[in-house]
């Protein structure tokens, strides 16, 4: 199973995702600072990063731009409250391999953290 970081700046958010993803046996690590998940990220393997949009002091996009420096091969998925076409289409420019919006349905996360682990 895949070693999963959680960044979100709501922390009923992560606790959410890492409940619904350690359920599928993954190994999830949650985060509600961004320096503390780069710095994780930057020490240790993370398959996948689920990144909000909107965080404290940094984007989501930021934090995409900085684990893609340190792990180019990281696959990523951006979570939004407020899903924009122009915040899509940059996520996907950097990266990101997939997009699910708040709130966040079960289902849809399981399904598209299968499909990105996947490729």
């Amino acid at each position: 199973m895949a070693e999963i970081l959680v960044l979100d700046d709501v922390l009923d958010a992560v606790i959410l995702v890492k409940k619904i993803l350690t359920k599928q046996g993954h190994t999830v690590h949650t985060f509600t600072e961004e320096e503390q998940a780069i710095g994780f990220a930057g020490k240790n393997h993370i398959d996948l990063a689920i990144l909000d949009i909107k965080l404290k002091k940094m984007s989501g996009i930021q934090v995409l731009e900085q684990l893609k420096k340190l792990n180019s091969t990281i696959k990523v998925i951006m979570l939004t409250g407020y899903p924009t076409i122009e915040t899509a289409r940059e996520a996907i420019e950097l990266g990101a391999g997939e997009y699910c919006v708040k709130p966040i349905d079960k289902k849809e996360l399981e399904a598209k953290v299968a499909e990105v682990l996947a490729r």
